[in-house]
């Protein structure tokens, strides 16, 4: 059924608008709680500051952690509730919250199939995709992860124009790529008759829509998860106001009751009778916070440079804080850290590009500038990055340069700097891209030690020779190895020798894909007060919400995927339509089952889920 238009909503009085429920943000945890509680029967509000909804979600990988999911239980994978509990368990430590754990291992799989059976958005799966640490007890090696499947965009209508469209960096020619199959017909294209083909007919159909209607209509990863989800809300009769920011909550007799937002008219009361869901998206761009909670961005809180959206100021945490909300503390990382680079733009702005793919692939290092390998360059994105604080000395800079050579390049590009044959020129004439025609030519372009860097390469070249890293343990995970790509007498999917110039390098700095630290929240998303007591009518989602990981990174999806589970219990708790309630354990860890976790996995081609 088509949006139905919803930009100017009728008011009960020139400056106010009375709902059930306000949702706060437009991201992924927003949205899943609006549609959640349209579908139950709520008349709900969505304000977004930006002019366009989507958030961080809109610029992700759409990827979702949600351990005995439909789709995997239908392909015959079926844990019992215990096994990802115990892996949360063991990852967490000090900060394993069970309850909430409990909660969300039993609701995320509800929720998955709540969207599917009610909703726009649907799924593909993630089998094949393994959880970060595949050492840990009860790691997965797949069936733990799903990801929006592609929308089209045209059941938006004529909101699509108020889509987030994907990041620029990530993107070719404004056009999104799916992880899996999709990628590599990409970097197949000029090898493979069939991939060339099916490159073409995409950026064939991708041009088209441009010249017809603007923008892409084919959309994938986070952007087909806010499209459906915006397209479901729209369509139970969610109002989306965009260029609408929050300046304050309303409450009432003890209870928070609404909010008031700023209108291109001016100040507008919104009277929410079953409260208000902050979904802001964290910190990220709040000079301040990241000061005081990430001290490698130091004082001005500027060293620090996030690849989310830059409408992530910290709005929704304040707001909770002013109602008597209180921030989680002691997580052992308050940002889901991420190698950043700085893309400098034609309109003279800087672009963060995440670097989540490129590192696990064969004929790449990462070192600092003694020239030296740090880590094991395919762990995750968020390992590496605690590997390179750990290496950086106090007082310097926390950056790293990403190293490979001609075939290398050819082949994956790096960093915003697309494979051949798309042209380099720019690149290297704006700075991004070094290259040098050996490696001591390339040391003296980047400053790194050329003695430093000859060693470490000699190095590595004789251990990928033999497929074994004797530093790092690169390529020894499930993990690692999906991220790379076997090929024909390479005895690690992970590493091949760099060897043929020029050589190529783009440096790397501190930065995240978002943050951790948020309101404290009870099980039913609750925001809690100093007491531990929940505020009356204050909801939290996504990365408003104290991260249930505590800081840690256990698996890829571990922001969206409780993003969207706690916004369907909030959505389910501000309808009061109850739960199904956690189950209590079955059996212990220890007795079952583990078949999932003793197989390595064929090695492919993929994206990071985030």
């Amino acid at each position: 059924m088509p949006a139905r238009p919803t930009d100017a909503p009728a008011a009960t009085s020139a400056r106010t608008l009375t709902c059930d429920l306000l949702v706060i943000g437009s991201g992924a945890g927003g949205l899943a709680t609006a549609v959640t509680a349209a579908q139950l029967g709520l008349k709900v509000v969505v304000v977004e500051k930006q002019p366009q909804f989507g958030g961080t979600t809109a610029w992700s990988g759409g990827w979702m952690w949600v351990p005995r999911n439909p789709l995997a239980r239908a392909a015959g994978i079926d844990e019992p509730l215990e096994e990802p509990l115990a892996y949360l368990r063991h990852e967490l430590g000090a900060q394993f919250d069970e309850p909430r754990a409990r909660t969300f291992l039993m609701q995320a799989p509800r929720m998955v199939e709540f969207f599917r059976r009610r909703t726009a958005l649907q799924f593909i799966d993630g089998n094949a995709i393994p959880d970060f640490h595949g050492r840990s007890p009860h790691a997965g090696t797949g069936g733990r992860s799903v990801c929006a499947a592609p929308f089209d965009g045209r059941r938006l209508g004529a909101r699509l124009r108020d889509l987030k469209p994907p990041l620029p960096e990530t993107t070719l020619w404004g056009m999104g790529i799916a992880s899996g199959r999709e990628l590599r017909h990409f970097l197949d294209a000029t090898t493979s008759p069939a991939s060339f083909a099916y490159v073409a007919r995409r950026v064939l159909a991708h041009a088209r829509d441009r010249l017809l209607h603007g923008q892409g209509r084919r959309l994938v990863n986070g952007n087909a998860l806010v499209a459906a989800l915006a397209a479901s809300a729209l369509e139970a009769g969610v109002q989306i106001l965009t260029a609408h920011p929050a300046r304050r909550l309303l409450q009432r007799d003890g209870r928070v009751a609404g909010a008031e937002v700023v209108s291109a008219d001016g100040p507008l009361a919104i009277e929410a009778t079953r409260g208000v869901v902050l979904a802001c998206g964290g910190f990220p761009h709040d000079a301040g916070r990241k000061a005081l909670l990430l001290p490698h961005a130091g004082p001005m809180g500027r060293d620090h440079h996030s690849a989310a959206n830059p409408g992530n100021t910290g709005d929704g945490l304040r707001l909770g804080e002013s109602a008597g909300g209180q921030m989680a503390k002691g997580l052992v990382q308050a940002a889901a850290l991420a190698p950043v680079s700085l893309v400098p733009r034609k309109d003279g702005s800087t672009g963060h590009f995440p670097h989540l793919i490129e590192r696990a692939k064969p004929g790449l290092i990462a070192v600092r500038a003694d020239g030296r390998r740090f880590v094991n360059e395919a762990d995750s994105y968020h390992d590496f990055m605690q590997g390179l604080l750990a290496a950086t000395p106090p007082g310097e800079p926390v950056q790293a340069w990403l190293v490979c050579d001609r075939d290398f390049f050819r082949r994956f590009g790096l960093g915003a700097a697309k494979p051949w044959p798309m042209p380099t020129r720019a690149w290297r004439k704006n700075g991004y891209l070094r290259r040098g025609r050996t490696l001591a030519e390339l040391a003296t372009a980047c400053g790194i030690d050329a003695a430093g860097l000859a060693d470490t390469v000699a190095r590595y070249n004789a251990m990928a020779a033999a497929g074994r890293d004797l530093d790092f343990g690169k390529g020894e995970t499930a993990y690692n190895r999906i991220q790379g790509e076997a090929r024909p007498g390479q005895p690690n999917a992970c590493m091949a020798p760099l060897q043929r110039g020029p050589f190529y390098a783009v440096r790397v700095v501190a930065g995240s894909l978002g943050t951790f630290a948020g309101l404290r929240v009870d099980t039913q998303a609750r925001v809690l007060d100093e007491h531990d007591r929940p505020v009356p009518g204050l909801y939290a989602a996504g990365n408003d919400m104290a991260s249930l990981m505590g800081g840690h990174y256990p698996s890829g999806g571990i922001t969206l995927g409780p993003a969207m589970t706690f916004g369907f219990i909030a959505g389910h708790h501000a309808a009061g339509v109850p739960l199904e309630p956690p189950s209590a354990p079955a059996r212990s860890a220890a007795t079952a089952p583990h078949s999932l976790h003793q197989e390595p996995l064929a090695c492919t081609t993929t994206n990071s889920p985030r």
